[in-house]
């Protein structure tokens, strides 16, 4: 959307023309086209779905990713997921302000002071949020969720470590997940934990298979079918490794309110 477009919405709200809520839907439907690149950046998508485009590097060229950071960051904080080694080096180079984020395989590009805090220290285990992981294997997956939150500035948490196979070291953190607004839980190898959880606490829980296993595991699909099936009521199943996504519809949860519904 040009300067002219946003200077005549302005002015028809001015006029009386067009009220607020009518001009809030057209400057959300506005693109940034990069034919060159490929790209149809999204900058006003926050404003209709009440969460900003991130970059999916896996699978871009060196500068079709540049150029999506690039261009989304003329609005605001950037987000780039499933960075590899490679890309991350790149955008530390390209944008030496940013803050990567090698095991969350995240980039952030004007990020709040929690997407940094949780890149660079210890990690709270409370908040209207947690992610929790069964297994250290799970955390690459875990912390693309939390550091998703973060990015957001949501109040949130990450316990680790406390899978199925050791139920008792969950017994430490019961009262901040029984206090959390909603629960991210991450699993591979059979994905019992979700169910666990949703069994324990009140809140509504995202279940994220891993594709941590081996054999009948299937790289995932085993964990997959056991979060779908579980007997326990309220928890909602993403796909495998979608860590992103899983923070996605949490902050979506936290963003409405009981006037919402």
């Amino acid at each position: 959307m040009q300067y002219a477009d946003i200077h005549q919405i302005l002015t028809l709200v001015a006029q009386g023309a067009l009220s607020p809520e009518q001009a809030k839907e057209r400057l959300g439907l506005a693109a940034v086209r990069d034919s060159l690149n490929g790209l149809t950046l999204d900058p006003q998508r926050e404003l209709r779905a009440g969460m900003g485009e991130a970059v999916f590097a896996q699978g871009k060229t060196d500068t079709a990713l540049a150029a999506a950071v690039e261009g989304l960051a003329a609005y605001g904080g950037v987000l780039a997921s499933r960075v590899s080694q490679a890309q991350g080096a790149l955008l530390r180079a390209r944008f030496p302000d940013g803050c990567l984020w090698p095991q969350a395989g995240l980039f952030a590009l004007n990020a709040p002071a929690r997407f940094i805090q949780a890149a660079t220290q210890s990690w709270p285990t409370d908040g209207q949020a947690l992610v929790v992981s069964a297994g250290a294997s799970d955390m690459g997956v875990a912390l693309e969720a939390f550091g998703t939150l973060c990015f957001r500035d949501y109040d949130c948490g990450c316990i680790t470590d406390v899978g199925v196979a050791g139920l008792h070291r969950l017994t430490p953190h019961i009262k901040a997940l029984r206090q959390a607004r909603v629960i991210i839980a991450v699993a591979g190898m059979e994905g019992a934990l979700p169910g666990v959880l949703a069994g324990l606490t009140p809140a509504p829980i995202v279940a994220v298979p891993t594709s941590v296993g081996y054999g009948v595991g299937a790289h995932g699909f085993a964990a997959l079918s056991t979060m779908l099936c579980t007997c326990v009521p309220g928890v909602a199943v993403v796909n495998i490794d979608n860590g992103f996504g899983a923070a996605a519809f949490a902050a979506k949860i936290l963003g409405r309110t009981d006037r919402d519904f």
